[in-house]
């Protein structure tokens, strides 16, 4: 998604108490950073607005959340939708954290240590020429380093409109060893999530009568 540049945004996330610029210093220690070991953290690659992960997050203080963007413009928009809806759910925000980072160089921040428990992903670019599919989030490729940080019992939540890359994905996951625990083709109509939240891109979809394709993959 294309957004225009946001002056206000690197200032406020500079001033954020949740947002930090030094991920790798963390890597091995996002338990520690969260001061709450026995809490499980789950992972969002590309938070995009920060809707989806603000009404995750608020909606369950036990468990901690980490959000990655890589545009300062998308991170600072999500920062204010973070700091809204814990606003006005009257609550304090400390367990989540956003930062900003290179999905594709994700284990300079992540290892075993952290044992990620959950990983979102949802509506990321399809990359539909043949040539840029390396680069899809839920190529082998990708998955691959996944696995080097996930929990053993770690799992996968997938959301896209595309049928395309939904197909291939689920190529992708069983290539690298992942079991699809659940999937649907039309997740409204078919719900494999236990209180599914619409993602901003999920509702303007669903507005178009797309249906929106989902699954669920698990470390075996």
């Amino acid at each position: 998604m294309r957004i225009r540049y946001k002056k206000w945004a690197r200032p406020e996330l500079e001033e954020s108490k949740f947002y930090i610029d030094n991920p790798e210093e963390w890597k091995g220690k996002w338990k520690e950073f969260f001061g709450n070991p026995e809490n499980p953290i789950y992972l969002e690659l590309g938070c995009g607005k920060g809707q989806f992960i603000a009404n995750l997050a608020s909606s369950n203080l036990n468990i901690n959340y980490m959000a990655i963007d890589l545009v300062d413009a998308m991170l600072g928009l999500a920062k204010r939708n973070v700091e809204q809806v814990y606003e006005e759910k009257n609550i304090e925000i400390n367990n989540i954290v956003l930062t900003r980072f290179d999905i594709e160089r994700i284990l300079l921040i992540l290892e075993k240590e952290d044992k990620i428990k959950r990983i979102y992903i949802n509506f990321c670019n399809p990359w539909p020429k043949g040539k840029h599919r390396k680069k899809r989030l839920t190529h082998t490729k990708q998955l691959e380093k996944y696995k080097q940080f996930l929990d053993d019992d770690g799992e996968i939540y997938f959301k896209t409109d595309d049928d395309d890359l939904f197909n291939s994905s689920l190529t992708y996951f069983e290539e690298c060893g992942f079991e699809i625990e659940a999937k649907t083709y039309d997740l409204h109509k078919e719900p494999i999530f236990e209180n599914n939240i619409e993602t901003e891109h999920e509702k303007m979809f669903s507005e178009q009568g797309i249906k929106i394709k989902a699954l669920i993959a698990k470390m075996k």
